[in-house]
Protein backbone atom coordinates (compact mmCIF):
# COMPACT_ATOMS: atom_id res chain seq x y z
CA UNK A 1 0.00 0.00 0.00
CA UNK A 2 1.34 3.29 -0.91
CA UNK A 3 0.21 6.45 0.93
CA UNK A 4 1.20 10.03 -0.59
CA UNK A 5 1.75 12.75 2.21
CA UNK A 6 1.67 16.15 0.86
CA UNK A 7 2.13 19.72 3.12
CA UNK A 8 -0.61 22.21 2.47
CA UNK A 9 1.03 25.70 1.02
CA UNK A 10 -0.92 27.93 3.07
CA UNK A 11 -1.47 26.93 6.43
CA UNK A 12 -0.88 29.10 9.76
CA UNK A 13 -0.26 25.40 11.46
CA UNK A 14 1.26 22.08 9.92
CA UNK A 15 -1.52 21.07 7.87
CA UNK A 16 -1.77 18.02 5.47
CA UNK A 17 -3.27 15.26 3.24
CA UNK A 18 -2.85 12.03 2.74
CA UNK A 19 -3.56 10.57 -0.38
CA UNK A 20 -3.92 6.59 -1.70
CA UNK A 21 -2.72 4.76 -4.96
CA UNK A 22 -6.13 5.97 -6.84
CA UNK A 23 -5.65 9.55 -5.19
CA UNK A 24 -8.28 9.61 -2.79
CA UNK A 25 -7.83 10.96 0.98
CA UNK A 26 -7.40 8.61 3.22
CA UNK A 27 -6.16 10.82 6.32
CA UNK A 28 -6.79 14.36 7.17
CA UNK A 29 -3.46 16.04 9.68
CA UNK A 30 -4.10 18.94 11.17
CA UNK A 31 -1.69 20.72 13.79
CA UNK A 32 -2.86 22.16 16.84
CA UNK A 33 -2.14 25.30 18.90
CA UNK A 34 0.78 23.82 21.61
CA UNK A 35 3.60 24.09 23.04
CA UNK A 36 5.77 21.77 20.38
CA UNK A 37 4.21 19.84 17.80
CA UNK A 38 0.58 18.35 18.14
CA UNK A 39 -0.44 16.64 15.37
CA UNK A 40 -3.84 15.42 15.32
CA UNK A 41 -4.62 12.54 12.13
CA UNK A 42 -8.81 12.24 11.04
CA UNK A 43 -10.17 9.35 8.81
CA UNK A 44 -12.26 11.41 5.75
CA UNK A 45 -15.17 11.48 7.41
CA UNK A 46 -13.87 13.45 10.35
CA UNK A 47 -13.13 11.22 12.92
CA UNK A 48 -10.30 11.53 15.53
CA UNK A 49 -7.79 8.32 14.45
CA UNK A 50 -4.47 9.10 15.79
CA UNK A 51 -2.15 12.14 16.96
CA UNK A 52 1.18 13.05 17.47
CA UNK A 53 2.69 14.87 20.26
CA UNK A 54 6.05 16.45 20.24
CA UNK A 55 6.98 16.03 24.14
CA UNK A 56 9.08 19.66 25.12
CA UNK A 57 12.17 19.60 27.84
CA UNK A 58 13.79 16.50 26.72
CA UNK A 59 17.93 16.11 25.53
CA UNK A 60 16.77 15.13 22.01
CA UNK A 61 13.32 15.07 20.17
CA UNK A 62 11.02 13.15 21.48
CA UNK A 63 7.00 12.18 20.66
CA UNK A 64 4.18 10.46 21.84
CA UNK A 65 1.83 8.41 19.23
CA UNK A 66 -2.06 7.97 20.09
CA UNK A 67 -4.02 5.64 18.01
CA UNK A 68 -7.85 6.64 18.65
CA UNK A 69 -6.94 7.88 21.56
CA UNK A 70 -5.03 5.59 23.48
CA UNK A 71 -1.28 5.62 24.10
CA UNK A 72 1.23 3.58 21.67
CA UNK A 73 4.38 4.46 21.83
CA UNK A 74 6.80 7.00 21.73
CA UNK A 75 9.63 7.98 19.15
CA UNK A 76 12.68 9.49 20.18
CA UNK A 77 15.81 10.65 18.46
CA UNK A 78 18.95 8.61 19.09
CA UNK A 79 22.58 10.10 18.70
CA UNK A 80 24.45 8.66 15.46
CA UNK A 81 26.70 10.00 13.37
CA UNK A 82 25.97 10.91 9.68
CA UNK A 83 22.55 8.80 8.92
CA UNK A 84 19.62 9.81 11.50
CA UNK A 85 18.08 7.13 13.89
CA UNK A 86 14.87 6.82 15.95
CA UNK A 87 14.14 4.65 18.54
CA UNK A 88 10.43 3.59 18.67
CA UNK A 89 9.15 2.04 22.62
CA UNK A 90 6.90 -0.03 20.35
CA UNK A 91 6.03 -2.98 18.00
CA UNK A 92 10.26 -3.47 18.28
CA UNK A 93 10.58 -0.90 15.40
CA UNK A 94 13.07 1.37 14.98
CA UNK A 95 14.21 3.76 11.86
CA UNK A 96 16.72 4.05 9.65
CA UNK A 97 17.49 7.34 7.65
CA UNK A 98 20.01 7.85 5.41
CA UNK A 99 22.40 10.50 4.49
CA UNK A 100 20.37 13.33 3.30
CA UNK A 101 17.69 12.48 5.65
CA UNK A 102 15.10 12.57 2.69
CA UNK A 103 14.31 8.21 2.53
CA UNK A 104 13.57 6.21 6.08
CA UNK A 105 13.22 2.33 6.60
CA UNK A 106 11.04 1.34 9.18
CA UNK A 107 12.63 -2.13 10.16
CA UNK A 108 10.52 -4.58 12.53
CA UNK A 109 12.45 -6.51 15.43
CA UNK A 110 14.13 -9.35 13.34
CA UNK A 111 15.57 -6.13 10.73
CA UNK A 112 12.61 -6.93 8.21
CA UNK A 113 11.55 -3.82 6.13
CA UNK A 114 7.79 -2.39 7.74
CA UNK A 115 8.01 0.97 5.88
CA UNK A 116 10.03 3.11 2.97
CA UNK A 117 9.38 6.64 3.82
CA UNK A 118 10.94 9.05 0.69
CA UNK A 119 10.88 12.67 0.47
CA UNK A 120 9.99 13.73 -2.76
CA UNK A 121 12.46 16.74 -3.79
CA UNK A 122 11.61 19.87 -6.11
CA UNK A 123 8.31 20.40 -4.57
CA UNK A 124 6.58 23.57 -3.02
CA UNK A 125 5.64 21.74 0.06
CA UNK A 126 7.30 19.00 1.93
CA UNK A 127 5.92 15.53 0.08
CA UNK A 128 6.63 11.86 1.16
CA UNK A 129 5.40 8.41 -0.47
CA UNK A 130 5.23 5.90 2.43
CA UNK A 131 5.05 2.74 0.90
CA UNK A 132 3.59 0.05 3.74
CA UNK A 133 4.61 -3.65 3.37
CA UNK A 134 0.98 -4.41 5.35
CA UNK A 135 -1.68 -1.79 5.33
CA UNK A 136 -2.66 -2.95 8.50
CA UNK A 137 0.71 -0.77 9.14
CA UNK A 138 -0.41 2.33 7.38
CA UNK A 139 -1.52 4.59 10.11
CA UNK A 140 1.47 3.71 12.66
CA UNK A 141 4.18 4.84 9.51
CA UNK A 142 2.08 8.18 9.09
CA UNK A 143 2.30 8.84 12.37
CA UNK A 144 6.24 8.27 12.38
CA UNK A 145 6.61 9.96 9.12
CA UNK A 146 4.94 12.65 10.65
CA UNK A 147 7.06 13.11 13.64
CA UNK A 148 9.99 12.66 12.00
CA UNK A 149 9.01 15.57 9.84
CA UNK A 150 8.20 17.89 12.76
CA UNK A 151 11.66 16.97 13.82
CA UNK A 152 13.33 18.04 11.39
CA UNK A 153 11.35 21.05 10.85
CA UNK A 154 12.02 22.38 14.62
CA UNK A 155 15.95 21.83 13.59
CA UNK A 156 15.59 23.63 10.97
CA UNK A 157 13.29 26.70 11.96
Amino acid sequence: MKLLFKQRLFSWFDSYDIYNEAGETEYVVRGQLAWGHCLKIYDPYGREVGMVKERVLTLLPKFELFLRGQYLGCISKEFSFLRPRYNIDCNGWHVEGDLFEWDYRILDASGRCVAMISKEVFRLTDTYVIDVCNSQDALCALMLALAIDAEKCSRND
